[in-house]
């Protein structure tokens, strides 16, 4: 398995959750992709990604499948595969969020479900750093737990967790952050997520991409998995001028897993290894 393979696999599993790329023999994995209820076989040869992957066909129908679902599914996969490939870029996730907008295009009218387009995200000024300069002088200094910076072409990783008991607390430790230290109010993204345990078994969970689609929620998806309760997390990421495509979020992913870590929240064991990008 080349090196750009083994991250890709990485990257799409942290992103998407364990199973969801898994090998099933010689340079074959089945992939499910998220939400979809059948799973394709895909060939990545030995040259891959100099020559694109070769869809084999479908796994599997899946339990809940209508008639036609998986034909129309591979037939969309492999049309969004062919879209996406370019010769020495690995191409999995981007063929995987190709395969989302082709089919929420196939669906019926008025699919809007209040996701900004990234034509849109890009307009929007996040409110966090909007009021950042309103700082509360009664708040008092977050416990934060910080993990270790993660450097990947010359992009940084920091993450902070601290324990919250409310999403009012859980934005005001976010404000606090952005007020008080201009290098992170002036990242290129400021993700956070938060779990929250209220009275009468009330629940809060929230979210925020900060101009990283959908990295929140996948960065919510990783305290899901955990089973993280009344903490927040924030990653912080510095654009270091090239693009990591998937890896990125494999990155946002261990570096905020590192801070649960020596938080104490979760055992080393429950830790993925860190990149070979961590200096």
């Amino acid at each position: 398995m080349s090196e750009e393979l083994r991250d890709e696999v990485e990257a799409i599993n942290s992103i998407y959750g364990d199973g969801c790329l898994v090998l099933s023999g010689d340079n074959v994995y089945v992939l499910s992709p998220p939400g979809e209820s059948s799973s394709l076989r895909i060939e990545f040869p030995a040259t891959y990604p100099a020559v694109p992957p070769v869809v084999l066909g479908t796994n599997s129908t899946g339990e809940h499948g209508k008639r036609g679902d998986a034909a129309r599914e591979l037939s969309l996969f492999c049309q969004a595969l062919s879209t996406v490939y370019e010769p020495g870029s690995v191409c999995l996730f981007d063929a995987i969020e190709e395969l989302t907008r082709l089919l929420e295009s196939e669906a019926p009218e008025d699919h809007h479900d209040g996701e900004a387009t990234p034509e849109e995200a890009a307009e929007t000024i996040p409110a966090a750093k909007a009021t950042a300069d309103a700082r509360d002088p009664n708040i008092p200094e977050p416990p934060w737990i910080i993990s270790d910076p993660f450097v990947e072409l010359k992009s940084t990783f920091v993450a902070r967790c601290a324990p919250v008991s409310s999403t009012e607390e859980a934005e005001a430790f976010v404000q606090h952050l952005l007020s008080i230290d201009k290098r992170v109010r002036t990242a290129t993204h400021n993700i956070t997520a938060w779990r929250i345990k209220g009275p009468n078994n009330t629940t809060f969970q929230d979210c925020n991409d900060d101009g990283e689609t959908a990295a929140g929620g996948r960065l919510l998806h990783l305290m899901q998995l955990m089973d993280l309760w009344n903490v927040m997390v924030i990653v912080t990421r510095w654009y270091g001028g090239h693009k990591l495509g998937p890896r990125r979020f494999a990155l946002i992913n261990q570096t905020a897993r590192d801070a649960f870590v020596k938080a104490g929240l979760v055992s080393e064991g429950q830790n993925k290894k860190k990149g070979s990008g961590k200096t």
